[in-house]
């Protein structure tokens, strides 16, 4: 089985290309900064750079929602190849092709990382203007319906669940 799972920030803005003729197909070629957890001498960390190409939809997510800094969860697998540069040298890729990417920390979080999203998160997206207390949840027929946790004030992107909420849960 060829499955690869990494969790890295990009070390640059994807680069998109378009395939040529009728179904034009985006490609999206970024690198990886992946974290060794541990090295053999008990070291300080190193990183390893790994090379990954989106196809389709993927690469039309990357050119649009990813930017340097960025840290992203990625599933793939790996794909070798050769080509001959134009010394005539034979060189030897190793790139991961996406299967599936998705962010690794909340907006807040990637402010501090160059992720082009300084600020943000769930207090100014919407949740408490307009969103959920706002929505008529109390209003039109859910009067009974409990209130709805409110998002954490810590920048973490998660809300606060109550104590005692999973009694209201149905699948008990």
């Amino acid at each position: 089985m060829n499955k690869v799972i990494l969790m890295g920030r990009l070390t640059r803005d994807p680069e998109v290309r378009y395939s040529q003729g009728e179904g034009a197909m985006a490609i999206a070629r970024y690198t990886l900064a992946v974290d060794r957890r541990f090295n053999r001498n008990g070291d300080e960390n190193n990183a390893d750079f790994i090379g990954c190409v989106a196809f389709g939809k993927s690469a039309e997510f990357a050119e649009r929602y990813l930017h340097k800094g960025t840290k992203i969860a990625v599933t793939g697998r790996i794909q070798t190849g050769s080509y001959t540069n134009k010394d005539g040298v034979k060189v030897y890729t190793t790139d991961v092709v996406v299967e599936d990417q998705e962010f690794a920390e909340s907006k807040n979080s990637q402010g501090n990382n160059d992720g082009g999203y300084a600020g943000g998160g769930y207090n100014n997206s919407g949740y408490n203007n307009g969103g959920y207390n706002n929505s008529g949840y109390n209003n039109g027929g859910y009067n009974n319906a409990p209130a709805r946790p409110q998002p954490a004030a810590a920048n973490d992107g998660f809300m606060n669940i109550p104590d005692g909420i999973d009694e209201e849960l149905p699948f008990n």
